[in-house]
């Protein structure tokens, strides 16, 4: 090919000196017709590699079921391809049209090698891109994701395209700019500050299994509670619960505390920890007509039978004055109100048995007497798990008063206006 443009242009040059110009301006006009041609070719080999090469590999990936192609296809990988048919043009240009001027021809040249080196930078970026997104298609990606690796190894050649670039334009050995790196790196070192600390967090996360796309994070310090959308050499992304994004540096991840759902996603249940408080002037000893009335509920009625029998056992063997409830042990109210909770709450099909299980008694304060439910629940979905504890709570907030105890709760102007309205008022 080089052979062939060389007879071209040594035509055109005798053409011209055949119709009268000097040998200047015969070498002038054959660089400008060079010039000229090498547009022309360029832009004919552009058009045919986009027009017609392009659409047939692009028809054949649509045919076929694998997922490379079209991961290719998608990260515009062909496209990126197109570009060196006219570098190669120019290239061979630079070699071969331009006989009569060696920096011309050297500089011509140089610009081909430096369109084929930008043009490579980017179809090695499209192809990278393209495995990345194949390999996001396996479960594996969710714990070791790649996207910051990726996105190192695209800056590492990056910055080596900008060198070779520049060492072809001023025509001078890659090494000479190497050389010069040492004393550069401090310079550099604050450049890419934030590539290098978000490398090292991204393998750190990776290694220690810190964080997964798809993990539920709550980090306050920058505003983030909501899922992992995306984790790259230098952000995280997390869409909060109301929908918006909150970026934040990959490194902060490594410095700064955050919580993970994580395990609780992998666990048997969601935590269900939340207390009633008890009015403790509603705190008595069971009358025999109330352990009657508990006898007749259903998940206890085995529990209060028991307890007689032990509390009576206990008393006659220690010889209890059973003249007042002060005297040996008795039922409480409280206390059968706990038994209550504990055995629906064993009887409930969304609380893991296998989990923790406390019911119990939170130290007594100026609201009264907190009784906690700590459990969990078998389901992990949000709207579910608040659904499950409103209903557990629903029934244990209803069946409170089964026990002649009341909710404690801070006085309202309608209780104040009860208290100083004449008697026989009604209070709306």
């Amino acid at each position: 090919m080089q052979e062939a443009i060389h007879k071209y242009i040594q035509m055109l040059y005798e053409w011209f000196v055949d119709s009268g110009m000097t040998d200047g301006a015969a070498r002038l006009a054959c660089n400008a017709g060079a010039v000229l041609s090498t547009a022309v070719v360029a832009v004919l080999a552009n058009l045919l590699a986009r027009r017609v090469l392009l659409v047939l590999v692009h028809r054949m990936a649509d045919r076929t079921r694998a997922k490379l192609d079209d991961a290719l296809v998608r990260r515009r990988l062909f496209r990126r391809l197109a570009p060196f048919a006219p570098a190669l043009v120019i290239y061979a240009a630079g070699r071969a049209a331009f006989p009569y001027s060696e920096p011309l021809a050297a500089l011509v040249g140089r610009v081909g090698v430096c369109y084929m080196i930008l043009a490579g930078l980017l179809v090695v970026n499209a192809l990278m891109s393209a495995a990345a997104d194949v390999y996001g298609n396996f479960e594996v990606s969710r714990r070791k994701p790649i996207k910051g690796y990726v996105q190192l190894a695209k800056t590492v050649l990056g910055a080596i395209a900008v060198i070779l670039i520049v060492a072809q334009l001023i025509d001078k050995s890659p090494w000479t700019f190497l050389k010069g790196l040492g004393a550069l790196t401090a310079v550099l070192m604050l450049v890419f500050k934030d590539s290098i600390l978000g490398f090292v967090a991204s393998v750190r996360l990776a290694a220690e299994d810190m964080v997964r796309v798809g993990d539920w994070i709550e980090m306050p310090e920058h505003g983030a509670d909501g899922d992992v959308i995306d984790v790259t050499l230098h952000t995280v992304k997390v869409q909060n619960w109301d929908k918006t994004i909150t970026t934040f540096p990959t490194y902060a991840l490594m410095y700064k505390s955050f919580k993970n759902w994580r395990g609780m996603a992998d666990s048997g249940g969601r935590r269900i920890k939340r207390s009633v408080n008890i009015d403790m002037n509603t705190i008595r000893f069971c009358t025999e007509e109330m352990l009657a009335r508990f006898e007749r509920v259903q998940y206890i009625a085995d529990y209060v039978r028991a307890k007689k029998e032990e509390i009576a056992r206990h008393n006659a063997e220690h010889e209890v004055d059973d003249s007042t409830l002060v005297n040996g042990r008795h039922l409480t109210n409280i206390g059968t109100f706990r038994a209550y909770v504990s055995a629906y709450l064993r009887n409930h099909a969304q609380v893991n048995q296998e989990m923790t299980f406390l019911v119990r008694q939170l130290p007594p304060g100026e609201c009264g007497l907190p009784i906690e439910v700590y459990v969990f629940c078998r389901d992990k979905v949000w709207a579910n798990y608040e659904a499950i504890q409103a209903d557990i709570f629903d029934h244990i907030l209803a069946v409170i008063p089964e026990f002649d105890l009341r909710v404690f709760q801070s006085p309202s102007g309608r209780d104040f206006q009860t208290l100083t309205a004449p008697a026989g008022t009604a209070v709306r």
